[in-house]
């Protein structure tokens, strides 16, 4: 693995445990003022720009409070000179969630920009598969 796949899955870790722990200015950090994030619930035209971002983190933390897990369990990197993307499956979900469906993962690719050294998360995409008959 070369340094700028290792400095991306240690961006994405820090994320993730930023989630984790309720911690929104972690969540935050090393995205671009311009993000464009395609969320699990609506806008289904996503969200753009980091305030709009912001926004969002609010109610899923509230969500989270009642005993839900955010883990990333698998991650993968690709990294160009300046542009790079990963995916990973987190353990998203509360215990009850679980119970009923314990293969249940949320999907996550961001795409990332590097510029003036640092790498930084400028499209995130969250999924869950749909799983209704």
């Amino acid at each position: 693995m070369n340094q700028d796949e290792q400095q991306i899955r240690a961006l994405v870790e820090r994320w993730a445990a930023a989630v984790h722990e309720g911690d929104l200015e972690g969540v935050l950090a090393d995205h671009t003022p311009d993000i464009v994030m395609y969320d699990v619930p609506p806008p289904y035209e996503g969200v753009r720009g980091i305030d709009a971002y912001r926004e969002t983190w609010p109610p899923f933390f509230a969500w989270q409070a009642q005993g839900a897990s955010f883990t990333v369990e698998s991650l993968d990197v690709v990294a160009g000179a300046d542009v790079a993307y990963a995916h990973a499956l987190l353990r998203c979900g509360t215990p009850e969630e679980f119970a009923k469906k314990p293969d249940m993962r949320l999907r996550l690719t961001v795409g990332l920009r590097k510029e003036g050294g640092r790498w930084s998360v400028a499209h995130e995409h969250h999924s869950f598969p749909d799983d209704t008959p």
